[in-house]
Parts: C-alpha cells; structure tokens; sequence
C-alpha cells in the first residue's frame, strides 16, 4: 500500500501545536533582530546623515518595518498556514511555487553568508586574543591553490556542526528553553556594555558635538528611513513559519512587534554610536577596541547563530511544501549541510550584492500577501484553489520593476515603501 506524505506545511497547524505566547514572538524576534549586520549598516547612516536625522530615521523606520512584520506574523498565526501556504493563498497553487524557490535560494544565500559572518568573528577575536597568529588566517597564495587556511575550514565546520545539531531537535523547545530563558539575556546584557562603553566615549566627545553634528548631504532622510525599513522586511518571507505556532494572532502581532523594534533601533544606533565615536572601516575591530569587547563580541557572534538556525528552519519548512517526502527535519539538515559546504568555496562578501537583488523581489511579494490576505477573518483554504491568480501575479512583477526603477528617477525615495505601498493598494482594490 503506497503511504502519502501530508504536507504540514500546506495545513493550519492543530491546537496542540500552537505554543507560542506574546513572550515568546518577543523573545524570538529581539533575538533574530539583534546582529553585526544590522549595526554595520547602522554606520552607513553617518557621516551622510546627522545625528538627530539618522537616530529619526532609526525609530521611524523600525516601527513602521516591524509593524509590517508583526501584521504578517498575524495573518501566519491567524490562519496557522507557514510562508509557502501565504504564498499559495495569495498566488495559486501551481505560481506559489516560483517564489518558494526564490525563497529557499535567497535563505541557502544568507545562511551561507551567516556562516562565513560567524567564522571571519571568530577569528578576529582568536587574533586579538592571541589565540591565532595573524598569518595563521591567510597562508600565501592558498586562495590560489584553491585551499583554505585550517583554522577556517574548522571553524567553518565546527559552525555547520552546531546548526546540523539544532535543526535535528525541535524549534518550539529551542525557542522556548534556550532562547528566551538563557541566550537572549546573555546578548541584551552584551548590549548593554557595548552601548555604555560607547556611551563613555561619547560623553568624553561630548554630548553637544554628537548631538548637533550635521551629516555631508550623501543620503536623504527618505532613503535612510527605507534602508533601516528593509532589515525587518527581509524577515517577511520568514516570519509566518514562527508566528503560525502561536495561540493568538494578537499575541503574534504585538509580540513580534515589540521584540523586533526594540532590537532594530539598539542595534541601528549602536551601530551608528560606534562610528561616529570610533571610526573604522571595520566593525568588528572597533567593537573589539572597547573594554569587554572580546567577551561582548562573542556572545553576539553567538546570537549569530539563530539568524542562521532562522533561515535553515524557514528553509526546510518551504522545502517541506514542495517535497513533502522529506520532513521538515531532514531538509533542515541537508540544508545545513548544503551551506556549510557553500561556506568553504564561495566568496560570499562578493555575492551580497546578488543576494540583495534577489531580496528585492519578496518587497511587492508581500505587498500583494497584505493586501488580499491582510484583515480576513476566514482561514484561506488551500483545497480546491485557484492554480494561478493572475491579478497577483500582474500586481508583483509590477512591483518588482518598480523596485528596481525608482532609483532611476529618483536617488531621494528610496525604493522599499513605495513599492510596498503600490502593490498593497493595488491588491487590496482587486481582491
């Protein structure tokens, strides 16, 4: 007798299954929020901006983007349907498997980049310890060879290692055991030091000069509001694969909300702290300038990990939508196993640039995912659904020009909210 796999993905998860409570999105999303990416673009606001702009371009920003993430955290939970299931709600059944793809391409992309982040730490902090020779990091003329230095081939490795073992256990325990009862104090109370270390040297400045110094002109305040507002956006094609785990849509939005916002502007004025009190094209060397920057370093270096357990999870569950053969467990190991291997061969700070292209395209995605589903109080039904819905799909290849044309016409905009915005009105009027 031949066994179907049901697909859990495609399915409103069962009451039993639905864990979560308001702390938990918090906790979840304060710890996904925090990261060395998001204070090094922190510093790109200065010296283009002023204090006073970028710190408003900051609280703005986060709000309105970790709004636009707790409202779909809402409709995951609400109709307890993952990411792949919004996406086939809003495009069809047989189209929704475009974006799934792009999805779990962009996810194997930043999970790799995650890596290679993770180790490049590391191995700063060994050096400045004095645990690593310098020249123990970069043998001559190995990249030529085609060999990798060991020191970062185990690194590399013993990082795969720890997400293989992560994804092998169960999310809900993680989140609920680990994250919120040890791992999110340890990196809110690193932090802490950080910021008052920095804090000290501002002060030392003066508070009158970093206050009131004047930005060069090179960014608008509407671009700066769209840069910071594009950090929460990257988490959308993610956040339903948490959120639908939660008792209450509410619970989920507000949650969720809070967690990110707050980690969002900490991170975003640290970021922007440290380069105005300790200039360096470095971030990593200048946090490791402050007193207990080692220590602080690390246990953010550590928090890197659930960025990278976060996109390998969502990863596996999008996988699971399309070949439902596979659990949920087993693609997240693969995937795992998939990146670590990407890590050691492909020079990831290079491909950024293609990875936020790639990005780009899930902005009008779920602009359309808003506004059709956004506000329902039925749970969208996946049996029986149309195959393709083609004023949704109009509606995001639209918005995926748009993105990429704006800048053309205008440097001010930015390019993030006005296509959101298009492709939400433009989906709500026609659904």
């Amino acid at each position: 007798m031949t066994t179907i796999a049901r697909n859990t993905a495609l399915i409103p998860l069962s009451a039993a299954d639905r864990l979560f409570g308001w702390r938990d999105h918090a906790a979840l999303w304060l710890s996904l929020g925090v990261g060395l990416l998001v204070m090094q673009v922190g510093a790109y606001l200065v010296p283009a901006l002023g204090t006073q702009a970028a710190l408003a371009a900051i609280v703005g920003g986060s709000v309105i983007g970790a709004g636009l993430l707790g409202w779909t955290a809402k409709i995951g939970c609400d109709s307890g349907l993952s990411s792949a299931g919004l996406m086939h709600a809003a495009y069809g059944s047989s189209f929704a498997r475009l974006p799934v793809v792009l999805n779990i391409v962009q996810l194997i992309g930043w999970t790799t980049f995650e890596l290679v982040v993770m180790r490049d730490g590391v191995l700063a902090i060994a050096r400045q310890a004095g645990a690593l020779a310098p020249a123990a990091s970069a043998v001559p003329g190995a990249e030529a060879a085609g060999t990798l230095p060991l020191p970062v081939v185990l690194v590399t490795l013993a990082f795969g290692a720890l997400l293989v073992g992560l994804l092998a256990g169960s999310m809900v325990g993680l989140v609920r055991k680990f994250i919120g009862r040890f791992g999110l104090p340890l990196v809110i109370l690193s932090l802490a030091w950080l910021s008052w270390q920095f804090l000290g040297k501002a002060q030392t400045m003066g508070w009158s000069t970093i206050w009131n110094r004047a930005g060069d002109g090179g960014m608008s305040t509407l671009g700066a509001l769209d840069l910071v507002i594009a950090m929460p956006i990257s988490w959308l094609p993610l956040v339903a694969d948490f959120s639908r785990h939660g008792h209450d849509g509410r619970s989920a939005l507000r949650g969720t909300w809070l967690g990110y916002a707050v980690a969002n502007v900490w991170c975003y004025a640290l970021g922007v702290l440290v380069a105005l009190t300790t200039p360096s094209p470095d971030l990593v060397s200048a946090l490791l300038l402050a007193q207990g920057g080692l220590v602080a370093l690390g246990l953010i270096l550590i928090d890197e990990v659930d960025n990278a357990y976060g996109d390998l999870y969502s990863g596996s569950v999008a996988g699971h939508s399309l070949a439902p053969g596979w659990s949920t467990r087993r693609w997240g190991v693969q995937l795992a196993v998939l990146c670590t291997a990407l890590a050691l061969v492909l020079p990831m700070h290079s491909l950024e640039p293609f990875l936020l292209m790639l990005s780009s395209v899930f902005v009008p995605l779920y602009g359309v995912i808003l506004g059709r589903l956004g506000g329902r109080t039925d749970v969208p039904s996946l049996v029986g659904a149309r195959r393709v819905d083609g004023s949704a799909v109009a509606i995001w290849v639209l918005g995926v020009a748009v993105f990429h044309l704006l800048p053309q016409f205008s440097t001010q905009l930015g390019s993030a909210l006005p296509t959101l915005a298009l492709t939400f009105v433009l989906a709500r009027a026609s659904r």
